[in-house]
């Protein structure tokens, strides 16, 4: 009797708080620099939350360490609704990637909902001659160990997605890490790596201005942006599917009716026109799952990049 009065206060109290909430601004980390694909999707939800919740939702950058470093502040603030991460797939790549991590991503933050899918493409110079998958596949095949690839680097989602590549396609293929899309997309239009397999917002205009040569969508239905690239599955690679999604978690600890509510507001959102229209210009696919389906979803993805880290022997201390 005395735990169950214990439990019905608690939930009182907590509910309380929800109803008081928020009243005062709200901050969203986004754990990489500003200007990306993570920045982008945060500010475009953290506008509607704005108007939604009757407070400004602060989009704050806190880069560093492959997106670890504000994950970190996330899962150690306060868990009382005024600070969330604008978390993405890279978080579950790296559990497995770095050695000693100071947080459990699946433990210390609670998912509350994906905001979208990018997927990711593979795109190529025109200068090399594969004009489909198939004749790339060749074209490694003729030449192992020398095609390269580059990445956002090492560790990252385009680095596991082209060692995916290189795996079920029995090829080689040499790894060339950069620090961003930036320098990483360059070096790709100026020649200097054959291919990368990139987000598609970054590599998106030089598609359509055919200074790239986009060969394949890396998930496993085709892209709105890109409608007559075929996806990896389709060109030969049965079972391909992997893409970089974009979501909000909270601490762990965060009131139940918190999540609830901005998990609500999340998937309201990412249906709106406005929104649609706004994710398919950056070639994001809005999601909105609920709480229970992202962890699942963090959960998977977690054990399948484990096994794909090992076989590309990726380790940082």
């Amino acid at each position: 009797m005395l735990k169950a009065g214990v439990a019905a206060a608690a939930l009182c109290v907590q509910g309380a708080f929800a109803q008081a909430w928020p009243a005062k601004p709200i901050s969203l980390i986004v754990p990489f620099s500003a200007g990306g694909t993570t920045d982008v999707l945060a500010r475009a939800i953290g506008q509607e939350l704005s108007k939604a919740l009757g407070q400004p939702v602060i989009v704050e950058s806190k880069p560093g360490a492959g997106a670890t470093l504000g994950a970190d502040f996330v899962a150690k603030s306060k868990p009382d609704g005024y600070t969330f991460l604008m978390g993405a797939v890279h978080h579950t790549i790296a559990t497995s990637v770095y050695k000693k991590l100071p947080y459990d991503f699946q433990k210390d933050l609670a998912p509350v909902g994906t905001v979208a899918l990018v997927p990711n493409v593979l795109v190529v110079n025109p200068g090399l001659p594969a004009k489909n998958v198939a004749e790339l596949l060749a074209l490694a095949k003729a030449q192992p160990g020398k095609l390269t690839y580059g990445s956002n680097g090492n560790g990252t989602g385009q680095h596991l997605i082209g060692a995916q590549f290189e795996s079920m396609g029995g090829v080689q293929m040499l790894h060339v890490p950069y620090k961003g899309s930036g320098p990483l997309t360059t070096d790709l239009l100026g020649g200097q790596i054959a291919m990368s397999f990139d987000t598609i917002t970054p590599v998106l205009p030089h598609i359509k201005a055919g200074k790239l040569r986009a060969l394949a969508i890396t998930t496993n239905k085709r892209s709105v942006a890109l409608p007559d690239v075929p996806t990896l599955d389709e060109a030969g690679l049965k079972g391909f599917n992997l893409g970089t999604w974009f979501g909000v978690l909270a601490p762990a600890a965060t009131p139940q009716p918190i999540v609830e509510r901005v998990n609500k507001e999340i998937v309201r959102i990412v249906n709106l026109p406005d929104f649609k229209k706004k994710m398919e210009e950056i070639g994001a696919e809005p999601v909105g799952n609920t709480p229970a389906q992202m962890a699942k979803q963090i959960k998977e993805d977690t054990e399948r990049f484990a096994k794909l880290v090992k076989d590309a022997k990726v380790a940082i201390e």
